[in-house]
């Protein structure tokens, strides 16, 4: 799940090195945490965060018969 979040941010970015992700996989969830560099918030966030909210919707499809919740949080 990790590699698909950082294909498409990376894709989405001017500063793709800056591109950090962390995984964390609790009990029942997997928590995805992803920073970028300053000047490139705004293009992950989007025009009132449909950008976020489309990259959540494919995290979602993705990971649909997994028993696990994704969580994806954007820093």
């Amino acid at each position: 799940m990790k590699e698909i979040v950082e294909l498409i941010a990376k894709a989405l970015v001017d500063k793709p090195e800056e591109v950090v992700l962390t995984e964390t996989i609790r009990e029942d969830s997997i928590l995805i945490e992803l920073s970028v560099a300053e000047s490139d918030m705004g293009k992950i966030i989007g025009r009132s965060g449909k950008i976020a909210k489309a990259i959540r919707s494919i995290v979602k499809a993705a990971t649909s018969k997994s028993d696990k919740k994704v969580i994806l949080e954007i820093r």
